[in-house]
């Protein structure tokens, strides 16, 4: 009595050979795609701790821009850099003695700052705010011109009711004023509760130009490919050989009847 068999065709030689073949063109770039997203990985990581630089917001006087507890990236910045709507850290003793302090630089050297009716006037310009609170927390308390000495800086909270900020210091020697060697960073973004990158205040345009984004979307950008090409070089040599054992063709013997 004659046996029945199931037969699978076995590939070619050359068959063999192309896939081969591919599975080394496959491992080439899988390994060249983990290699270039280490070096960006790194590389962004790198980048991120050399010009940014942590840190806690205790208090609420930046609300709702930043709320008491938060934690914000301000990149490392030279004080002439600084202009006018930008978020800074500081350290001023007459201030607060050995912590930073966090406020918005609302006028620079040379400018005319003060209050008309609650809102905010630099050189003879009402400033929009759209920032600030709509509850009356925002809204500044009057206080006579000050003019801003060369190479200092005028600062006020976001909270304007609450803030010890310029306004609390009229009488210090230096009217309130804060020296720009003073400055070691600038807000860029507020990452823990997650709000994302603060936004440049337009209202400032008129006085002169904005200070431009930090490079915190490029580092954020460098870091997520160079992981995604790290999980997807990683990921190829199992599923490859997954792929390679479903399609493999033999020939099994069915068995007798």
């Amino acid at each position: 009595m004659g046996g029945e068999s199931t037969t699978r065709t076995a590939p070619r030689d050359g068959g063999a050979s192309r896939g081969q073949a591919g599975s080394r063109t496959g491992q080439r770039l899988s390994g060249l795609a983990v290699a270039l997203g280490l070096v960006l990985f790194l590389g962004g990581f790198a980048w991120g701790a050399v010009v940014y630089r942590p840190y806690t917001v205790p208090t609420s006087s930046m609300a709702p821009t930043i709320g008491a507890g938060a934690r914000v990236l301000a990149e490392r910045i030279d004080g002439d850099q600084i202009r006018r709507g930008d978020v800074v850290v500081f350290t001023d003793k007459t201030w607060v003695t050995n912590a930073p302090v966090v406020k918005r630089v609302v006028a620079t050297g040379g400018d005319t700052v003060s209050s008309t009716s609650g809102k905010l006037t630099v050189n003879g310009k009402k400033i929009d705010e759209p920032y600030l609170a709509d509850d009356g927390l925002g809204e500044l308390q009057n206080f006579p011109s000050v003019t801003v000495p060369q190479g200092r800086l005028f600062l006020l909270g976001d909270e304007r009711s609450g803030s010890l900020d310029s306004t609390a210091h009229l009488t210090d020697a230096a009217s309130g004023t804060v020296a720009r060697s003073a400055v070691s960073a600038r807000v860029d973004a507020v990452v823990w509760p997650m709000s994302g990158m603060l936004e440049r205040p337009t209202g400032f345009e008129q006085l002169g130009a904005l200070s431009p984004q930090g490079p915190l979307r490029t580092v954020v950008a460098l870091i997520l490919v160079g992981g995604v090409l790290v999980l997807a070089g990683g990921a190829y040599g199992p599923i490859e050989k997954r792929f390679a054992g479903r399609s493999r063709v033999r020939t099994e013997p069915a068995g007798a009847r």
